[in-house]
C-alpha cells in the first residue's frame, strides 16, 4: 500500500496571476483546490483541470497542472475523452452556474448516470458574470438581473437534487467563505471512486448583490456539525431542498456503486494511452494512406 505524501500548496501555483474582480469568490475556489490537491499528495503531471467558458472557467489557466480551456457547456465531452483515453489522471472539471447547468445540462446528466470517475466543481454565484449580469439557471426567483428587471420568473434548478437523482455518486455543497471545509470537500470529490459533484457558492461581488458574502454567512451551516449521515437516498434528497433561512453546506449523498471505467473490458486492460496498438509498420501504413 503506497504511503501519502502530502505536497505544499505552493506546487500547484500557476504561472499566471488570476485576473476575477477582487473578492470574486473563485479565488477560493482555486485555493481550495490546490489545498485539497496537496492533501491528496497530486503530482500536476497526475491531474487535468478542464473548464468551458465563464469567468470561473478561467481557472485552469491559473493552477499548474494540465488544463484545457474548451468550449461553452461542453467541458464535460471534452474532460471524458480524455479520461477514458487515461484514467490515470486526476481529471477535475471547473465552470460556473451557466456554463454547467444552463448550456452544458446535457452533458452533465450523461455524466452523471454514468457514474464516470471525474470531479465537477461548479462556482455557483446564480448570474451569467462574464457576460455582466444576466439570469442564470440558479438564479432566484424574483431577482432582478440585467436580463430580468422586472424580477426574475423562472423558477431555480436545484443542481444537488438533479445529481442525487441522476446517478452521482458523491454530491457536496460548498461555500468559498469557508475555505479549509471546501478545500476538504474537494480532497473527498477526488479521492472517491464515481462521478462526483461539488456545488460551490461563490459569490459574484460585481452583477450579484444579493447572493453576497453576508447574505450566506447569515445563512450556511456546517452538515458534519449534526448528525446527519450520506447514504441515504430520501433523506439525501430532502436535505437538497432545504433553502431560505438555513443552508446545508457538507457531503448530502455518499454512495459506492460499479463506475463505467469497470464495466469496459477494453478499460480493463489498464488505461489506452498505455495499451499497444498491435498494429504492424505495414498495417499502420496503410490505414495512414487510406485516411490522408
Amino acid at each position: 500500500m503506497s504511503t501519502l505524501i502530502e505536497l505544499p500548496v505552493e506546487t500547484y501555483k500557476g504561472p499566471v496571476d488570476p485576473d476575477w474582480c477582487p473578492g470574486c469568490g473563485d479565488f477560493g475556489v482555486l485555493k481550495a483546490l490546490q489545498m485539497a490537491s496537496g492533501k491528496l499528495g497530486i503530482a500536476p503531471k497526475d491531474m487535468l483541470v478542464v473548464s468551458g467558458i465563464g469567468c470561473s472557467s478561467n481557472l485552469p489557466g491559473f493552477i499548474h497542472s494540465y488544463g484545457i480551456h474548451s468550449l461553452h457547456g461542453r467541458s464535460i465531452p471534452v474532460a471524458t475523452g480524455a479520461h477514458l483515453a487515461n484514467t490515470d489522471l486526476h481529471v477535475v472539471v471547473t465552470g460556473g452556474d451557466g456554463d454547467g447547468y444552463g448550456i452544458g445540462l446535457g452533458h452533465l446528466l450523461h455524466a452523471m448516470r454514468r457514474n464516470l470517475n471525474m470531479t465537477y466543481l461548479v462556482m455557483d454565484n446564480q448570474i451569467y458574470g462574464l457576460t455582466t449580469g444576466q439570469a442564470s439557471p440558479t438564479t432566484g426567483l424574483g431577482q432582478k438581473t440585467k436580463s430580468t428587471p422586472i424580477g426574475n420568473f423562472e423558477n431555480p434548478l436545484n443542481p444537488l437534487a438533479l445529481a442525487i437523482t441522476s446517478g452521482a455518486t458523491f454530491v457536496a455543497r460548498g461555500f468559498s467563505g469557508e475555505q479549509k471545509q471546501l478545500s476538504d470537500l474537494i480532497a473527498k470529490a477526488i479521492a472517491h471512486k464515481g462521478f462526483s459533484l461539488v456545488d460551490i457558492f461563490s459569490p459574484c461581488v460585481t452583477y450579484n448583490k444579493v447572493n453576497t458574502y453576508p447574505w450566506f454567512k447569515e445563512r450556511v451551516y456546517k452538515l458534519e456539525e449534526t448528525d446527519f449521515t450520506t447514504n441515504d437516498f430520501h433523506a439525501s434528497l430532502t436535505k437538497a431542498f432545504e433553502w431560505g433561512d438555513k443552508i446545508p453546506l457538507g457531503v448530502l449523498y455518499e454512495v459506492d456503486h460499479p463506475i463505467y471505467e469497470d464495466s469496459d473490458p477494453v478499460l480493463s486492460q489498464g488505461p489506452l494511452v498505455k495499451q499497444k496498438l498491435g498494429l504492424d509498420k505495414k498495417l499502420f501504413t496503410e490505414l495512414l494512406q487510406e485516411l490522408v
